[in-house]
C-alpha cells in the first residue's frame, strides 16, 4: 500500500510538470507497465483530480482543470520559493493581484511546517521593500496574453505609444517577456508584417480573440536578448556600437537590459550597444560607465564624441609647476 500511495503520489508530480504525458512515458517513469499507469489514473480520478485521457496512438494523459483546485506537490524548497513569490506579487508590478496574493500566502503559511515557516518569516523580516516608480499592469491582462500564446490566437488591441498616439493593432502573440519593472509582448505585428515588442501597460485588449494561427519561426531563439535589443537599442534613432575596455560581467552590473546588451569580446573587453534618440544622452551614458570606451558608430556619434572630448580636455585649466620646481 505504501509503495502504491508513493508512485500515485511520483505519477501526480509528472502530470503537473508537463502537459502531455503518453502511457508509455509515464510508465517508463514509474518502472510498471502500462495497465498499471491507467489504474494508478482511475485512483487519482477518484481522489478529485481531473486527468484527461485521448485514446488511439498519439493518445496520452494530462491533468484538466476541475472544479475544485487539488491539493499542490511542492517540497521544501518549492514551497518556500512559491510563498517568496507571493510576497512579491503583493507589491509588485502587476496590479489587481495583492490581495488575492496575501490570502493565497496565508493559506500556504497555514499548511507549511514550521521549519518552513521559520525560513520564509526570516526572509519576511530582513527585507525591506524599496517603493518601485514603474507601470503596473493587470493581472487579467497578463493572463489574456498568456492564455493566447499558448492557444496560438491573434489578439486584437489598442496602442498607446511613447508620444502618446493611438492606433489599432492586430498581432499573433509569442511572449510575454518582463524586464524586472515592465512587461513586454513579442508578438507578430499583421499589419506590418514584422516582428514587434509591446509595452503591456499601454495595450487595450478588444476581445474576443482569434482566429488561431500557425505559430512563426521567433525572431531570434533568445527571445528576451531580442526584447532586450529593441528597447535598448532597436527603437531609437542613433543605436550606438562600442567597445568597453572591461570584462562582459563587470560591465553588465552597471547596465540593464532595457539601457544596454552587453556581448563578451574577450575576457577584457566587451561590445556595447545602446540606443538614443540623443548624440548628448549617448555619450553621457557611455561616459558614466565609468572605463574607457572606443565608439566605432554611428559616424555621428563618434565626430560628436571627439568634439566633446576636446572640449572638455579645454575645460581643464593647464597643470602648474609645483613650488621649488
Amino acid at each position: 500500500m505504501l509503495e502504491t500511495s508513493a508512485r500515485l503520489l511520483r505519477l501526480l508530480s509528472l502530470l503537473q510538470v508537463r502537459r502531455d504525458w503518453s502511457g508509455a512515458d509515464l510508465a517508463g517513469r514509474l518502472g510498471v507497465d502500462v495497465r498499471t499507469v491507467r489504474r494508478d489514473v482511475d485512483k487519482l480520478r477518484g481522489l478529485g483530480y481531473p486527468v484527461d485521457s485521448t485514446p488511439g496512438t498519439a493518445g496520452g494523459y494530462r491533468l484538466g482543470a476541475g472544479a475544485e483546485m487539488p491539493p499542490l506537490l511542492l517540497d521544501d524548497d518549492e514551497a518556500v520559493a512559491v510563498a517568496v513569490g507571493l510576497r512579491t506579487a503583493a507589491g509588485g508590478t502587476v496590479s489587481g493581484i495583492e490581495e488575492s496574493s496575501v490570502r493565497a500566502l496565508a493559506k500556504l503559511l497555514q499548511v507549511m511546517p514550521s521549519r518552513l515557516r521559520h525560513r520564509v518569516d526570516a526572509l519576511a523580516d530582513a527585507t525591506v521593500a524599496m517603493p518601485g516608480n514603474g507601470p503596473v499592469v493587470q493581472a487579467e491582462v497578463l493572463t489574456a496574453i498568456a492564455a493566447a500564446c499558448r492557444a496560438h490566437e491573434r489578439l486584437r488591441f489598442d496602442y498607446r505609444t511613447h508620444d502618446g498616439e493611438e492606433s489599432r493593432r492586430g498581432a499573433e502573440p509569442h511572449r510575454l517577456v518582463h524586464s524586472g519593472t515592465r512587461w513586454y509582448l513579442v508578438a507578430w505585428d499583421t499589419a506590418r508584417a514584422d516582428w514587434r515588442n509591446f509595452r503591456v501597460d499601454r495595450i487595450t485588449l478588444r476581445p474576443p480573440h482569434g482566429p488561431r494561427f500557425v505559430p512563426r519561426e521567433p525572431p531570434e531563439q533568445d527571445v528576451r536578448r531580442w526584447a532586450s535589443w529593441e528597447v535598448a537599442v532597436g527603437q531609437y534613432r542613433y543605436q550606438a556600437r562600442c567597445t568597453v575596455h572591461a570584462p562582459a560581467e563587470e560591465v553588465v552590473t552597471r547596465t540593464t537590459p532595457t539601457s544596454a546588451v552587453v556581448e563578451p569580446i574577450d575576457g577584457r573587453s566587451c561590445t556595447l550597444r545602446a540606443g538614443s534618440n540623443s548624440l548628448d544622452g549617448l555619450a553621457l551614458h557611455l561616459a558614466l560607465l565609468g572605463y574607457r570606451f572606443t565608439v566605432h558608430e554611428p559616424p555621428e556619434l563618434v565626430a560628436h564624441v571627439a568634439a566633446l572630448a576636446d572640449r572638455l580636455h579645454g575645460a581643464v585649466p593647464p597643470s602648474r609647476p609645483a613650488a621649488g620646481d
